[in-house]
């Protein structure tokens, strides 16, 4: 009885509803319906933890932490070489991509040496110009040169790459080619 009283409550609103025009949006359950997938885009502003970088000129790019602390983006160097070229001070060093063992030979003169603050112990690094690809966009940039043997990555992002141009969601991942 308590069944029919409600199923006619609900009738007699829906009929109520008809004539004054107000429109209803009634759910309805589907039985044995698949889950459909969904497929979120997001803007192309918008970056994951982790995002592929290209160091130019090597044809194979490599995954970078995105680090919205680091003031400078940083990048793993081998063989790194101090040596003076017309009065200046300059550095030669390699860059091998784990994934692909393309390796590419540099020099570059050095903008500056600075310190890096870490938990343990601060450590001094020298800081270059190099010319990246990230995001479809060429960007010549300051990065410090490390020994990130011990990192996960290759690479670190940081704020003179991302500012202006990216927002980070550290709930995603790999959204760049």
């Amino acid at each position: 009885m308590k069944k029919i009283l409600a199923m006619l409550s609900i009738v007699s609103f829906l009929v109520s509803c008809v004539k004054n025009d107000r429109h209803i949006v009634v759910p309805a359950v589907v039985p044995n319906a698949q889950k459909a997938e969904t497929k979120v885009i997001y803007p192309n502003n918008i970056i994951g933890a982790i995002e592929p970088i290209y160091i130019l000129p090597m044809k194979s790019a490599f995954y970078a932490r995105i680090d919205t602390g680091a003031t400078t983006s940083s990048i793993d160097v081998e063989n790194l070489k101090h040596f003076e070229r017309d009065g200046e001070a300059w550095v030669s060093f390699d860059i091998i991509n784990a994934a692909s063992k393309e390796a590419h030979h540099f020099e570059k003169p050095v903008l500056k040496r600075v310190k890096i603050k870490r938990i343990e112990q601060e450590e001094y690094r020298v800081k270059v110009l190099m010319d990246v690809k990230f995001g479809g966009k060429k960007i010549k940039t300051e990065f410090t040169l490390a020994e990130r043997s011990d990192f996960d990555y290759q690479g670190l992002v940081g704020r003179n790459i991302l500012t202006g141009r990216y927002i980070v969601d550290t709930s995603l991942s790999h959204t760049l080619k």
